[in-house]
Parts: structure tokens; sequence; C-alpha cells
């Protein structure tokens, strides 16, 4: 039966890492968890006069570098002068030179939020009139490319590794103190401890070009090392590596010293490992939310101990769940019981304490219940709480098996001391029986010596095999270890889910920004009442059902009046961010005065944006302004709205 099982283990386990595999491919690079929410001048808008500066206005926070803030004209030149610096709060600006020609410019950002994540972005706006431009924004964020990768990898691998870290030695010192000296146990955490360290190392090496350039060849600039070493995700990383050090002072002591000691003394060592493993433990799992969501935002001083209870209470439950795994799979002592059934009670707690701090991090992220389907933070979260919820069923189903367990072993070792007595009462009877005759010399007696150890040995082998056998063939451990099998398989996908969403713009933070920006689109067209200065901006959002085929267009309409007015098209994907798309028109039609449609094909300027001149308003009314987008070769949509022109 074990035979038959182990091919369908490593069948299942290399299926679950595939899937967290393409999980982690398909996650894309880091959303921007600080959102543009204004700028001056504001995107898309045609000024009279050059400006002296640009400012740019986020939704929290940012570190700057030289070349976080560039202005480029038409030609791709770069127009703006000295570095980028804070205006107020969370605005931050640039000069450019003065006098600059009419036409349009482009403006590219690239900083890091208070949150360690990187965004980039870009707009546009114009002097004097719209014009062409060479400059073609990419549509690729910071932290993409294979730098972005590697780095969502490594973070992944580093929750990993600190959730078989620290879940393996709670296991061990909380449910199977006898597990200090199994083998199998002492290689799973010793091997968490090397994961951990290997991917924090891996992540500072990677920070530099994952905040900058996204080259590959950055990675061993060692003046982008020191850089990142000043920052705050820098600080947090040698954090771990030193708290890391003092983890493998605890392990060498929990599989050195404390598996020689007899039973009164492992329990009063078990107290001081206990404490100095969960001040460690803690510590990493600080290390994390000092440098990421939990450390801005709302409430931050709250949600940082909330996030490292989290942390160690997911890391109790999954890490100990793959410490069940193992002990159940490969270790050739058998674990009794009483240590399943303590395991289940820890991981009741451990999944009560992820529940309740889950609720808080939801809400405090999230901020709306619309939010959970409006945002890509929203719909991974949903995501994330049906694999717990799946998880959960999958552990009362180990529970039911963990109830009707029987301790194979023990019966068994009682069963072979029983045994013993016999076989010793039997020997006894026959030396008697022997006592009167003659002796052996002493070189037959040696080599009986000798094959009795041989024979003891090949029994002792034979027995072993024998008790794996039985205790296999029992169904209640067999049941067991499918059921634990199946909740390990699951939490290989729950931790992707939970990479990719640390990865992922928080939704309350996109909400905002969104909100923000319809502020700014209503100010801008409510600034006049129908005089030269005046301008109409609709957002619609729109689905063309394909793939990629989500997003929100913008049309602006200037001056909105009877007669010549300009008019801008801008297309995002839902997250803010520029689309380039294969084809957008434009419908204007007066329903009431039977006029129209006036179609409109406006020019392609740059990245998510087009433009048209003179689009003739014959008269006023309540038009009706439909615009049709095309996201592939297949797919394509139309949406509108009406607006009071003229």
């Amino acid at each position: 039966m074990t035979q038959t099982i182990a091919p369908r283990v490593r069948t299942l386990l290399l299926l679950l890492l595939a899937t967290a595999g393409l999980l982690l491919t398909t996650a894309g690079p880091a959303s921007a968890h600080a959102a543009l929410t204004g700028s001056d001048p504001e995107q898309g808008v045609v000024v009279d006069k050059a400006p002296d500066q640009i400012s740019l206005t986020f939704s929290e926070k940012v570190a700057l570098s030289d070349n976080s803030l560039r202005v480029l004209d038409p030609k791709g030149k770069a127009v703006q002068q000295g570095k980028p610096f804070e205006v107020d709060g969370t605005t931050y600006g640039v000069k450019v030179h003065s006098g600059l020609p009419d036409g349009t410019y482009t403006v590219t950002y690239q900083v890091v939020s208070a949150d360690s994540h990187p965004v980039a972005g870009a707009f546009t706006f114009s002097v004097g009139a719209p014009s062409t431009t060479t400059v073609s924004v990419s549509g690729d964020t910071a932290g993409g490319g294979i730098v972005g990768w590697l780095y969502g990898f490594g973070r992944y691998m580093s929750y990993a590794g600190f959730i078989v870290l620290v879940g393996g030695a709670a296991f061990v010192l909380a449910c199977w103190r006898r597990g200090a000296g199994v083998r199998p146990m002492q290689r799973l955490v010793v091997g968490g401890w090397l994961t951990i360290t290997s991917a924090t190392l891996l992540l500072l090496l990677l920070r530099g070009s994952y905040t900058g350039s996204g080259k590959v060849g950055d990675i061993f600039d060692l003046d982008l090392l020191g850089n990142v070493l000043q920052t705050k995700a820098g600080a947090a990383l040698v954090s771990r590596l030193l708290l890391l050090a003092a983890a493998a002072l605890f392990i060498s002591v929990l599989f050195g010293a404390y598996d020689k000691r007899d039973e009164d003394e492992k329990r009063d060592l078990t107290f001081g490992l206990s404490i100095g493993g969960t001040v460690v433990a803690a510590g990493l799992a600080a290390s994390w939310a000092m440098a990421e969501h939990a450390s801005v935002g709302l409430q931050a001083g709250i949600a940082m101990p909330v996030d490292v209870l989290h942390l160690l209470a997911v890391a109790t439950w999954l890490g100990g769940l793959t410490a069940l795994l193992v002990a159940l799979y490969r270790s050739d002592a058998p674990i009794e019981s009483a240590a399943v059934r303590r395991f289940s009670q820890v991981a009741f707690g451990s999944v009560v304490a992820v529940v309740v701090t889950g609720v808080y991090q939801s809400w405090r992220q999230l901020g709306s219940w619309s939010a959970f389907t409006d945002t890509r933070y929203g719909q991974l979260l949903l995501v994330k709480i049906g694999l717990v919820a799946l998880l959960v069923g999958l552990a009362f189903i180990s529970r039911r098996w963990t109830a009707q367990l029987a301790d194979v072993a023990v019966q068994r070792g009682k069963r072979t001391q029983q045994k013993e007595r016999v076989s010793a009462n039997a020997s006894g009877a026959t030396g008697k029986g022997k006592g009167g005759g003659s002796r052996s010399d002493g070189s037959k007696g040696a080599a009986g010596s000798k094959r009795a150890a041989q024979l003891a040995r090949q029994q002792a082998a034979v027995d072993t095999a024998r008790q794996k056998r039985s205790r296999d063939a029992d169904p209640q451990r067999f049941g067991l270890r499918r059921s634990v099998l199946a909740e390990a398989g699951v939490a290989v996908v729950l931790l992707a889910v939970t990479t990719v969403l640390t990865q992922t713009e928080p939704g309350r933070t996109e909400e905002d920004a969104k909100a923000a920006k319809t502020a700014a689109s209503s100010s801008s067209s409510s600034t006049s009442d129908g005089s030269d200065s005046g301008a109409l901006t609709l957002d619609m959002s729109f689905d063309t059902g394909g793939t990629d085929g989500k997003g929100v267009v913008t049309v602006d309409l200037d001056p909105a009046r009877v007669g010549g007015n300009e008019m801008h098209v801008y297309v995002q994907r839902p997250n803010g961010r520029a689309f380039d798309i294969p084809e957008v028109k434009v419908a204007l039609t007066l329903e009431a005065k039977k006029i129209g449609p006036l179609t409109v094909t406006p020019d392609h300027i740059t990245t998510g944006h087009w433009a048209a001149s003179s689009v003739q308003i014959p008269m006023a009314g309540d038009w009706k302004v439909a615009v049709t987008v095309r996201t592939s070769d297949i797919d394509q949509t139309t949406v509108s709205k009406n607006a009071q022109i003229g």
C-alpha cells in the first residue's frame, strides 16, 4: 500500500507546486501601493502658458531618487532641471526649463511607496495645443520583467521558509518533543532556515534593481546595494538576517543539547526554548510588518502588531501541518496519537487567531464591501478566503480522523513486551534443562555470539519493517495521512495567493485614488459655466469580455460648446495605469433633434492617449457620447453617457 501511495504523493505535490508557480508567474509586476491622485498641470490638460515646475500628488509618502520625475518634450528630450523635491506632505515636484515651446509633454515618474513597493507611471499635458510625440511609454510597470519575477519568487520562498522554520520548531516543542531526535524533522526545520536565509539574501541583492531600472546587470551593483541598506526595506531585510543568526543558535540547541536530555530536564529546557523561540519568531514576523502594508495607512500602530500575530498564527498552523505530514510519511519513529491531538488543539487556536486578525486586515485594506468585487486586491482576497475555508474544512476532517486514531505504536509496544517476557521465561527453562551438560569450547562460543548478533540485527530490521507496514495499514492513520496531505497541498496554493496579494495595491488605496481622480475631473468640468475656459469630462468603465479587457475610458471635450472643440480620449486599466488598445472611436448623437451619430476617430498621441481637433458641435443640447473600444481582434464594446454641451 505504501509503494502505491508514494507515486501519488509525489504527483500531487508536483501538481500543487506547479499551480503555485503559475500563480507567481502570472502575478505580473507589483502594483503601485501609493497611487497618483493628482498633478499640476493635470493629465491631458492644455495650458496657455508653460509651467515653471511639475507637481505630482500621491496617496501616501514616497521615496525619491535623482531620476524619479522626468519631463520629456515631443521629441523625447528631457526638459526637467535639478533633482525632484518634496513640495508639501505627499506632493512632489521638479523644475522645468523656462519658456517651453508649444506641444505635448510627457511626465514619467518612478518612486518607491512607503510600504516598500515600486510605483511607476506617466501622463501627458500640452502647452498651447496638442501635438504628436515620439515618446512611447511602456505598459510595463516598475517591478516587472525577470527581476520582478525573481523578487516575487524570493518573497514566496522567504514566507515558505519562515512558516516551515517557525511551525516546525513549534510542533516539536509543543506537540512532539521526541521529534527533536527524528532526522526528517531536523532536516525539515533546518531546510526552512536555509530557505528563508537564502531568500532574504536574494531579496537584498535584487532590491536595488527591482525598485530602479529592473535590469539584471544591476543586481550586483554595490552602489545600489549601499542605497538599499539606507532604506526602510533594506533595514528590515538586514534585521531579518541578524535574527536568523539567533535562530541558528536556537536550532542547534533544539536538535543538540535538548535532544540529549532526559524527560525531566527537557521539561525545564522547553520553557526557555519556547520563550527564546517566540521572541525570535516575533522579530522575524516584524521584519515584514515594519516595511509593508501594515506600516502605513490607517491605524499603523495597531496594524503592525496585528500583522505579527497573523504571521505567527499562520506559521504555527501551516508549518505545524507540514511537520505533521513529515512525521506521518517520512519518520521511522511512530508519532503518538497524543501528539497529533495536541497539534489539533494548537492548530484550532491558530485558526481562530488567523480569522480574527484577517478580518481586521481585510477591513483596513478594503474599507468597503464593494472593494471585494471592484478591486483586484478584493478579488484576490476572496480567493484567499475561499482557500482558507477549504483548508478549515479539511482540518475538520483531520480532527475526525485524529479522534478515531488508535495508537498503534503503544499497543504494539505492549505486545512486544509481553512476547519478550514469554521468551525470557522460556529461555530460563531451557537453560536449567541444559545445566548439567558439557560446556562448549571458547572458539565455538565466540562464533555463536557473532552469529547471534547478526541474527539480532536482521530480526530488528524485520520487526521495524513489520511495524511500519502495520502502522501504514491502520485505517485511521492512513485516513489522517491523506487528509493532512490534502491540507498541505491547499496550503501551498494559499501561500502563493498570499504572496501575490502582498504585491497588489490595497483596495482602499485604489478606491481612494479613483475618488480623487473623479473629484479632480468634476472640478475641472465645473470650473466654468460655459465660458471659453469651460470643459467637459466623462468617465466610463468598460469590459470587452476578453483577456485584459477591463478598463476606464475618459473623454475630455474643451470648451464643450457649439462650434469647434478639442477632444482628448484616455484609456486606463482599473488600477489607473495608461492602457494602449488597438482602436478607439467616438460617436456624438443629439437624439432630441435626430442629429448624428457624428463619428470622431481621434489620433493616437501616446500610451493610452488619443486626441482630435476641430470637433464640431452644431447645436446645444443633451448629447449622447458613445465610445467604442476594441482590446483585441475580436473583443469590442461600446459604452456611453449623456452630457449637456453648449
